[in-house]
């Protein structure tokens, strides 16, 4: 353990410290695109963000090759170096798109090569655990395909979800921790060898997300861009192919197929744990697709339906919309986690009800903002205040600031809804040019 977090330490360190310089560079060298109608941030921020993760990547496994346990990985399996062949290609994609604009069926090639690139070197799905028939040995042919579809399905996730200051990086470090304890307990605990490379993945995923997220934070002062989404999209779908394909669960307990079911962890848990940290990515990615070809648009077509500007139409601000998401992707990981531990506990069940109904109420939560009582605005923060009245206009002009300031305060606290592209705020209200802003709300006062 002490290994790994040396790793996911280094990992951090050497992001952080890059992501300063890369974003002078990226300013240098004009990655700074204008502001899309699908953006809700207001100032051009840089992009490149990728190229400090990416190297804290190669540091974090030059650091495990010279460790003295860490360094089995590297001598009994090739997968580390797999990984690092697909994860330049795609960051190299990746960092062109942040500067060209790349067409998106190029991207897509790329990631299939990418992934590709990756087979060839040995981090492929060998076999899948299926309930109800057991564990099915692939062709070869067959656990390329899937490997690629997952690659490129993982990937296209991680991307569509890159749409707020810290969402992916802080969705992806949530995932990676649940899988790396997922991991590394099955190989510590079972002393299965083959589960190390994929904690090895988790460890230094999380340590470039860590890394990054500091510069990312809302108001974010650089973006990973594509050469950062597509990078950490890879590197999570290495680690669920390699717990997936390259573990035989029936090595898990040792015995029948069947007492293993019944002791500790279903069979089938090494298949579903990499599909749930990806399951609200995935989700957006489905929902997507789904909506965009209703409307008879490209898949590939940008716009404002994702989950995350979902929640800012009905009203989150962009931190506890960013919160929200946390939530549930810490849920759902964390929920799996628990139930590969420990699958006949009825508390794990309604512990994840119970917050389950907590996040419902959290998203609802706009719905119904409460407003506190006049007696008691002075202990409940301004969002909660009622409003007051315009000053008449005869009266002294020091008069009233105290409530101006707390009416100024909330209304800067408040959600803001999202101002159309090129349409005029009012009178006196320029419009947006082409970009899309985020205007105040109405301060008509409310009944």
């Amino acid at each position: 353990m002490r290994e790994y977090l040396l790793t996911l330490c280094i990992t951090a360190a050497v992001t952080y410290l890059l992501t300063g310089p890369v974003r002078k560079f990226a300013i240098v060298a004009g990655a700074m695109p204008e502001i899309r109608a699908r953006d809700v941030h207001r100032e051009p921020t840089p992009r490149l963000g990728g190229i400090a993760m990416f190297f804290g990547l190669c540091a974090g496994l030059l650091v495990a090759d010279h460790l003295a346990n860490l360094n089995q990985v590297f001598e009994k399996s090739n997968e580390p170096r797999a990984l690092l062949s697909g994860a330049a290609l795609i960051w190299l994609i990746g960092v062109l798109d942040d500067k060209f604009e790349i067409d998106a069926l190029i991207k897509l090639g790329a990631q299939m090569i990418a992934a590709g690139v990756m087979v060839m070197q040995g981090l492929t799905i060998l076999w899948l655990p299926i309930p109800g028939v057991g564990t099915v040995a692939l062709t070869q042919w067959q656990g390329t395909l899937l490997t690629v579809a997952l690659v490129v399905i993982t990937i296209n996730a991680v991307n569509f979800v890159d749409g707020l200051d810290g969402l992916a990086a802080g969705m992806v470090c949530i995932a990676s921790a649940a899988f790396f304890m997922y991991a590394y307990r099955i190989w510590y605990s079972y002393g299965i060898e083959a589960a190390a490379p994929a904690t090895l993945f988790a460890a230094v995923l999380m340590g470039m997300c860590v890394g990054f997220l500091p510069h990312n934070m809302h108001p974010a002062r650089i973006f990973m861009g594509d050469s950062g989404s597509m990078l950490i999209g890879l590197v999570l779908a290495a680690g669920a192919i390699s717990i997936t394909g390259q573990v035989d669960p029936d090595n898990l307990f040792g015995g029948s197929e069947r007492s293993a079911v019944h002791q500790m962890v279903p069979v089938y848990i090494p298949l579903l744990m990499p599909l749930t940290i990806i399951a609200i990515p995935a989700a957006d990615l489905i929902l997507a697709i789904v909506r965009r070809t209703w409307r008879g648009q490209s898949p590939f077509a940008a716009d404002r339906g994702h989950l995350h500007h979902r929640l800012l139409e009905i009203g989150h601000s962009h931190s506890r919309a960013v919160l929200i998401m946390y939530f549930w992707s810490a849920l759902i990981a964390f929920g799996a986690l628990a139930y590969s531990v420990n699958s006949a506990s009825m508390w794990i069940v309604l512990g994840v009800v119970g917050l389950s109904a907590v996040g419902l109420v959290l998203l609802l939560l706009p719905r119904f903002t409460p407003r506190a009582p006049r007696w008691a605005e002075a202990f409940v923060p301004p969002r909660y205040r009622r409003r007051r009245a315009a000053p008449a206009p005869g009266a002294a002009e020091g008069a009233g600031s105290a409530e101006d300031a707390a009416s100024a305060e909330a209304a800067d606290d408040e959600p803001r809804a999202p101002v159309p592209v090129g349409v005029s705020g009012g009178p006196g209200v320029p419009g947006v040019n082409g970009a899309t802003a985020l205007g105040a709300r109405s301060r008509v006062p409310r009944g």
